[in-house]
């Protein structure tokens, strides 16, 4: 966790312990259900605690507000940010049980008390959040729609989608007719693997 600590220097010992025991939990986890690559899972701190946290460095969710993890798969970037941020409550969707079932699990097991995990598809929600968050799940595009109306009309200040994204995005971002604001993580992270990754950030307004 010294990976984490180093970026993220304000963390606590609480957090730093909840990340490697996420760290574990998922490692074991990976081995039943294969959320992630074997290579990245060796890389997982780098790969995955890092890259959800990127978030962290773009925007500061306040105590109280609403996230929304669209296609959270094994649970990222939403478990990793509600252990950064423990006053937010954060809604974890995808549209595939046994990875629901497995973050359900983890999330009790860490005692994660401001997450809940539910199997639905974001286009078939209901509730309005403050923001959304998700890992390249789909082109800007074909995502944004399913997620347009999920803000609450009077939202947190910056409020909107935080998109985790590689690679060059301008056509992608032209595509969507979107305005959007892309922050490259390799401002932020050294590693090699930020090199091309980005947030994309989508104001709910």
């Amino acid at each position: 966790m010294n990976l984490l600590q180093h970026y993220f220097p304000a963390l606590t010992k609480q957090q730093l312990s909840l990340f490697q025991e996420l760290e574990t939990e998922f490692r074991a986890t990976n081995e039943a259900i294969n959320l992630v690559s074997r290579p990245d899972m060796d890389n997982f701190a780098e790969r995955h605690l890092l890259h959800s946290l990127g978030i962290a460095k773009v925007v500061q969710f306040p105590a109280g507000s609403t996230v929304l993890d669209v296609g959270t798969g094994g649970g990222l970037p939403g478990l990793p940010l509600a252990i950064m941020f423990p006053d937010v409550h954060f809604h974890l969707v995808d549209s595939i049980g046994k990875k629901i079932r497995a973050v359900q699990f983890m999330a009790a097991s860490l005692g994660l008390h401001n997450v809940t995990a539910e199997q639905i598809r974001a286009e078939n929600l209901r509730t309005k959040y403050d923001f959304v968050v998700s890992r390249a799940v789909a082109r800007l595009a074909t995502f944004h729609p399913w997620i347009a109306h999920r803000f609450k009309p009077k939202a947190s200040a910056n409020a909107g989608l935080y998109y985790l994204k590689g690679g060059d995005l301008s056509e992608e971002i032209a595509e969507s007719g979107l305005k959007a604001t892309v922050t490259d993580l390799s401002s932020f992270f050294t590693e090699e693997f930020y090199e091309t990754k980005k947030v994309v950030f989508v104001p709910a307004k």
